[in-house]
């Protein structure tokens, strides 16, 4: 049975409608045409039913809007009825593209401004939709997650704020630390890997992989990410290294410890292919630093993957390392704003989650289990397998 048709015999839990903030536009629109795709296709025998009003739609985007007034204050609008929905709101809080009038002055939003506008449209909602699903790729306030000193804990604060909103799930991708979910014990919180999505785009981008532990390895650039590059190790069915980073305590820059040097423990990488994984690419500096360390003990590929890429400080210093050989491809999501500029880069692979999204709020609109699309192994071994025979290993 097709992935999408395995719950269509369940009721739905409301009238499926979807909400992407401006910043996630683009795309809101792809999961849109999936949604609608398949449930033209779909012949459910319930679909005459009143469970049923409004299954099947041209379109399930709830037109919404944020406006803004000359001072920068803002308001949320919804234009349509969404008594009785089951509600998807997507917002990227990453998507610096996007600007405000403020007295004249032209305003770049940041993430405080998106998750601002996330509420507005929560509060606009009023409390008359049957459920709320709050899709936020790159969780608000994520990397301040723990307290170090007097310091806020703005992750936990954002989550306690928008549930007691009546946002009854919050879906996240690779959270940066997805203890902190403990801030919302009562309600719903799925951090989705993109796992599956970087070993396929991967595999139909570079076509003379070989995938054993003789020829590749999976590389943590922290021990932060130890746990996803084992578990890509062990689907994949090769070894792992990983980086500690060594840094001075003696000293604070720009409220960090600075970084000293990236110590690797593991086997021997030369002449393998060496595949980096994190969950973020911010100024890109340390996923740098960890390839030209593996192209000195003679690597004889480096593919990163990162589930945002942010690339905080442009792209100078990704296209001098691709110039010099230090790295070969670099993956990111679309789950956070990309620019054009980026596209276009001969060492960037965009990695599409759109039919991923479009598949847990199938699902959950459908109140069904979502564990198989948050566990990939079987989808990632029957993709290398096909890989393999195709290619003739």
């Amino acid at each position: 049975m097709p992935r999408d048709e395995r719950h269509t015999e369940t009721i739905p839990v409301g009238t499926l409608g979807l909400i992407p903030a401006i910043s996630c536009a683009k795309l809101g629109e792809k999961v849109n045409q999936y949604l609608v795709d398949w449930r033209e296709q779909r012949q459910n025998t319930h679909a005459e039913t009143l469970a049923f009003s409004g299954y099947q739609s041209d379109s399930y985007i709830v037109s919404a809007q944020t406006p803004r007034f000359g001072t920068g204050e803002g308001k949320g609008v919804i234009n349509e009825s969404v008594r009785g929905y089951d509600l998807y709101i997507m917002v990227d809080v990453c998507n610096y593209s996007l600007s405000y009038s403020l007295c004249g002055y032209q305003n770049r939003m940041s993430p405080d401004d998106h998750y601002q506008d996330l509420k507005r449209i929560i509060a606009a909602v009023g409390g008359k939709a049957r459920r709320i699903t709050v899709i936020m790729p790159y969780l608000y306030e994520s990397r301040q997650h723990k307290r170090t000193g007097r310091e806020s804990l703005d992750c936990a604060l954002a989550l306690q704020e928008l549930t007691n909103m009546g946002v009854d799930n919050i879906v996240t991708f690779d959270a940066h630390d997805p203890r902190v979910q403990n801030a919302i014990p009562l309600k719903g919180f799925e951090t989705v890997p993109a796992s599956y999505q970087f070993i396929k785009h991967l595999l139909l981008n570079i076509d003379d992989l070989e995938i054993d532990s003789d020829h590749m390895m999976v590389i943590s650039p922290d021990e932060g990410g130890m746990g996803r590059a084992v578990y890509f190790a062990n689907v994949l069915g090769i070894d792992m290294g990983m980086f500690y980073k060594r840094r001075d305590y003696t000293k604070v820059v720009k409220g960090r410890n600075p970084i000293v040097a990236h110590e690797f423990l593991g086997a021997s990488v030369e002449g393998k292919d060496v595949f980096i994984i994190d969950d973020m690419i911010s100024s890109g500096e340390s996923i740098l630093e960890v390839a030209a360390e593996l192209k000195r003990r003679k690597a004889r590929r480096v593919f990163a993957a990162s589930t945002f890429g942010l690339f905080t400080n442009g792209f100078n210093k990704f296209d001098e390392a691709y110039e010099n050989g230090t790295i070969d491809k670099i993956l990111t999501t679309n789950l956070v704003y990309q620019p054009e500029e980026l596209l276009s880069k001969p060492w960037y692979i965009s990695v599409d989650m759109s039919k991923y999204i479009a598949l847990l709020v199938d699902t959950l609109n459908h109140d069904a289990s979502i564990s198989e699309l948050l566990s990939p192994v079987e989808r990632i071994q029957t993709r290398v397998n096909e890989y393999n025979e195709k290619h003739n290993r």
